[in-house]
C-alpha cells in the first residue's frame, strides 16, 4: 500500500486545498506526505535567477499542511525552481515516494496539444503511480465533502480488465497494492471486462462466457488477498461503458495501466489508459510498468 505520497499543486490545480486536509489523508494509510510548488527560474541579463519572493509566498501558502500533524506522520513543504517533471522526479528518489497526486483538467485531445500537460509528461517519465484529481471538482467541493473524499481514495477502485498486457501488470499492482494494506485503505475492487459491440451474437455469446471465465479466476486471485471483489461484462464501446459503470457504482477512483513506449501518450497513437486519463471525471490510479 501506499505510504510516502508526494502532492504537486501549481495553485491552480486546486490541489493546494488538500493542506487542511493532512488527518484525513493519513487514513489511507500515508505515512509521509510531501508537498510540492515548483517555480521556473527567470532570465535577467542572460543570468538565470531564482523568484525568492515566488518561493517565499508558496511555503506561506502551504504552511497549514505544517499544523495538526498526527503523531508518528512526517509531512513537509518544498519549494524547488525548475520544470514540473524535473522537480516530481527529484523528490520521488529523495523521499522514496510511491505515489504522486497531480491534477489534469478533462480536456480533448486538441486542446490537450494546444496547452500541454504536466501529467501527460510526467507519466512516461517514471514508473511512480499518478493518482490523478480533477482541478474543476476538487476546487468546488465543500470542506465536509473534502474531508470526505480525502479518506477513501483508494477505497473501491473501478479496474478494467481484458486480460492484455497492460491489464496483467495493472492486475500485479493492485496485488501489491492489496498486500499489507491497513484496514479500510483499499477494501473491494469491481473488475469491468468491455466486449467489443460489434460482434455476432454468436461471437458474442462466446466471448462473454471467455472472459467470465477469466474474470472469476481473477476475482478468486483477489479474494484470497481479502478484498471484496464484483466482477461484470458490458459490450460496447470501452471508455464509454468505464465511465458510464464509474457513474453506476459508488466507486473512489478507476484504475488503469499503460504498457510503456517511447511514445504511449502521443495523441497520434493513444491507448485506453490515455482515454481514461483525458475523460474521466473520477480520481484516476495510473500506473506506468518499467521501460
Amino acid at each position: 500500500m501506499f505510504q510516502n505520497c508526494l502532492i504537486c499543486t501549481d495553485f491552480k490545480d486546486g490541489l493546494y486545498r488538500l493542506v487542511d486536509f493532512v488527518p484525513s489523508l493519513v487514513k489511507n494509510g500515508l505515512k509521509r506526505i510531501i508537498f510540492l510548488h515548483s517555480i521556473s527560474v527567470w532570465e535577467d541579463e542572460r543570468i538565470a535567477k531564482v523568484d525568492q519572493e515566488k518561493i517565499a509566498q508558496a511555503k506561506e501558502r502551504l504552511a497549514p499542511a505544517l499544523d495538526n500533524v498526527p503523531d508518528g506522520i512526517e509531512v513537509k513543504i518544498e519549494v524547488l525552481s525548475g520544470t514540473v517533471k524535473d522537480c516530481v522526479l527529484q523528490l520521488i528518489e529523495t523521499y522514496d515516494i510511491d505515489v504522486v497526486f497531480t491534477g489534469m483538467p478533462v480536456r480533448n485531445a486538441l486542446e490537450t496539444k494546444i496547452f500541454g500537460s504536466h501529467t501527460l509528461d510526467l507519466a512516461p517519465a517514471t514508473t511512480t503511480p499518478l493518482m490523478v484529481i480533477r482541478p474543476q471538482l476538487i476546487s468546488t467541493y465543500t470542506y465536509e465533502e473534502l474531508s470526505l473524499r480525502t479518506k477513501h481514495f483508494w477505497r473501491y477502485l473501478l479496474v478494467p480488465y481484458n486480460d492484455g498486457d497492460s491489464a496483467q501488470y495493472l492486475l500485479e499492482r493492485i496485488k501489491q497494492m492489496a498486500q499489507n494494506q491497513p484496514d479500510g485503505c483499499f477494501e473491494e475492487c469491481l473488475l469491468l471486462w468491455v466486449i467489443d459491440g460489434g460482434r455476432s451474437q454468436e461471437l458474442s455469446n462466446y466471448h462473454l462466457q471467455q472472459a467470465q471465465d477469466k474474470l472469476n479466476q481473477v476475482q478468486q486471485e483477489l479474494e484470497t488477498l481479502n478484498l471484496k471483489v464484483t466482477t461484470e461484462i458490458r459490450q460496447g464501446d470501452p471508455l464509454e461503458e468505464i465511465l458510464d459503470t464509474a457513474i453506476y457504482y459508488d466507486i473512489s477512483a478507476i484504475a488503469t495501466a499503460c504498457q510503456y513506449r517511447s511514445n504511449f501518450l502521443a495523441w497520434t497513437a493513444p491507448s485506453l489508459a490515455n482515454d481514461i486519463l483525458s475523460n474521466s471525471w473520477f480520481p484516476v490510479l495510473f500506473f506506468s510498468p518499467e521501460k
